[in-house]
């Protein structure tokens, strides 16, 4: 009886002892998995650093989530050591990450991750609809700006994504069996920190990629010549620093060349199976273009990369006419074929449509599938009213002796739409790199997307960084009737768009000439003089010109340029051409004098 006692108080502590080690095991452990557990602490702050309460905080592989206090602290326990992603979020905020990895946690199994949230009140909303369905809303688009920002349109069609910083977007739409659609959201579209967008999907797509919704915001080709590539034809009117045709709308494979712009049959891997079509471009340009009876013959100035007569590329021009009830892309001619490193210049009348604004397209066709290279080489897209040919500038009676602005082109050359112009370069480069250089124009409204340049005698310095620079030459004769080089565009003047006000500097302690003049539509030409001015010397000189001198102002210090202020009013109703000139205006100086354009704006 003794025994059978003693064995069972024994069996009983023995069965005490493990359940005693049991639980000191998971007390160590915390754990299911049996791996070691600690904790993850910090501060969640502002840009500025101020405590920022009630934002979530969500751990990899920890069930749940906290918030923060009102001094910005979080704590999480029981959380593995070893690597997790901790995820930050607050409504007003950008969304953002951190890791901790096991050597974060210290002796005491506790880490510290600190972070800091940036202010994002904005959103994009919207409404996507199905074109192949009446309109009607269309669920299951997702809508992106980045990996991370992303929506679900509803069964309503309507989307959000919040918490975005104030900035430019590029906006994906996508779904599945539908072409994909991007749109473009830039800075100045929010208000009150709102963009409204909306998309239509499944509509018919006019030129590759892109349906009538697309080509209503297509850029304006205002101006009748753009030029390609990087070699020096015919100096300066032919060369890197004066040739800007990669700032307009290209699709698909192109490139910057020596030769010129270079639209290219897309090729890859993948893209070799792409289908063989006469019809639809595999690469383009396209733009929005006022046809006149002044500009109504399209000429390319073209040559071809990997083409021989044998072997051609097959290209040509298309033409939409959005006015049209059911818009279509029409072929301007047949399908042309070139192959030769020679220049050829080739003609397509575009008659039909004087007194219209249309869609013209520029591109190359994939005639094979399989392994198919072809380079079509533009290295001048030109309007007039007859076909042009060579290096020449575009015929016509010219306005002002040795301007070479006809008064064909001040007729027929596009009234601008945008007031405020920056000279200033997002991206820098050179005769080698400018390609991303000159692309990134297009986001900040650069002088030389909207206006058009006239290299006369000078070619510009493109990446000054106190501006763009255009400048005269050095050991010429004195000339204050003819530029040295200009640029020029057409606009509308009205009360409210009838003031024009240009920051500028000189260099050197010289006198830089320079001259601003109206050109009306029926060939009226006026110098005007500046109403008034903030530059450290200047006054008025001969046939119209103002020199000064002003050696301040920089990207970094805008309020030192010399301003100079023109009354338009003169002109209310009419729409203008405004140029502004660089003039050589002293035989004494023998230095280049240059004029710099920091911004310019029409108010």
């Amino acid at each position: 009886m003794k025994q059978t006692r003693f064995l069972k108080t024994f069996m009983f502590g023995a069965f005490l002892g493990a359940l005693m080690l049991m639980a000191n095991s998971c007390n160590a452990k915390d754990d299911p998995s049996g791996k070691e557990t600690g904790t993850v602490t910090g501060i969640v702050a502002d840009e500025s650093g101020m405590p920022v309460s009630d934002a979530k905080v969500v751990i990899s592989g920890v069930n749940g989530s906290v918030t923060s206090a009102t001094d910005g602290k979080y704590v999480v326990d029981k959380v593995t050591i070893e690597s997790h992603t901790i995820t930050f979020s607050k409504d007003g905020y950008k969304t953002t990450s951190a890791t901790v990895t096991a050597s974060k946690f210290n002796a005491s199994k506790l880490a510290t991750v600190n972070v800091s949230l940036v202010e994002a009140p904005a959103k994009i909303i919207g409404t996507v609809v199905d074109a192949r369905n009446g309109n009607t809303p269309l669920a299951g688009v997702t809508v992106s700006v980045s990996a991370n920002e992303t929506a679900v349109s509803g069964t309503d069609g309507k989307y959000e994504i919040k918490n975005l910083p104030v900035t430019d977007y590029i906006v994906t739409f996508s779904k599945t069996d539908y072409a994909t659609i991007t749109r473009t959201v830039a800075k100045d579209n929010f208000v009150n920190n709102v963009v409204t967008l909306d998309a239509r999907m499944g509509g018919v797509e006019l030129l590759p990629g892109l349906i009538v919704e697309d080509l209503q915001k297509a850029d304006k080709w205002y101006y009748n010549e753009y030029r390609g590539g990087r070699n020096a034809d015919s100096y300066p009117h032919w060369d890197w620093s004066t040739d800007y045709m990669s700032t307009l709308d290209f699709r698909g494979a192109w490139d910057e060349q020596n030769e010129g712009t270079t639209l290219q049959i897309r090729n890859n891997t993948a893209e070799q199976s792409n289908p063989a079509s006469l019809d639809h471009f595999d690469s383009y340009v396209f733009g929005s273009k006022k046809i006149t009876a002044d500009n109504k013959i399209l000429t390319l100035r073209l040559r071809t990369h990997d083409s021989d007569a044998a072997s051609p590329a097959y290209y040509g021009v298309q033409v939409i006419d959005l006015s049209a009830s059911n818009p279509t892309a029409v072929k301007i001619g047949e399908t042309k074929t070139y192959g030769s490193p020679d220049y050829s210049d080739v003609d397509f009348d575009l008659s039909a449509y004087v007194g219209k604004e249309v869609i013209v397209a520029i591109g190359i066709y994939r005639k094979e599938t399989g392994n198919y290279s072809k380079q079509l080489v533009l290295r001048a897209i030109r309007f007039s009213d007859r076909k042009v040919e060579g290096w020449s500038w575009l015929p016509g009676t010219e306005v002002i002796n040795n301007w070479k602005l006809t008064k064909e082109m001040v007729r027929s050359t596009m009234v601008q739409t945008k007031k405020t112009f920056t000279g200033i370069s997002p991206v820098s480069g050179n005769r080698d790199n400018y390609k991303d250089a000159y692309r990134s124009w297009r986001t900040v409204n650069h002088i030389m997307t909207e206006w058009s340049l006239v290299p006369l005698n000078k070619d510009p310095e493109v990446f000054a960084s106190e501006g763009y620079l255009i400048k005269t030459r050095g050991n010429t004769a004195v000339d204050t009737q003819t530029p040295e080089s200009y640029l020029y565009a057409k606009f509308a003047i009205a009360t409210g768009s009838n003031k024009l006000t240009f920051k500028t500097r000189s260099f050197g302690g010289n006198y830089t000439f320079f001259k601003l003049t109206a050109i009306k539509e029926d060939g009226t030409v006026v110098h005007i003089a500046p109403s008034s001015n903030t530059a450290q010397v200047a006054s008025a000189a001969a046939d119209g010109c103002w020199k000064f001198k002003h050696d301040s102002g920089s990207a970094d210090n805008p309020d030192s340029y010399a301003t100079f202020v023109y009354d338009l009013s003169q002109f209310n109703g009419n729409n203008v051409v405004i140029a502004l000139g660089v003039y050589k205006g002293e035989s004494t100086n023998t230095d280049e004098n240059k004029l710099v354009i920091y911004n310019l704006t029409i108010n």
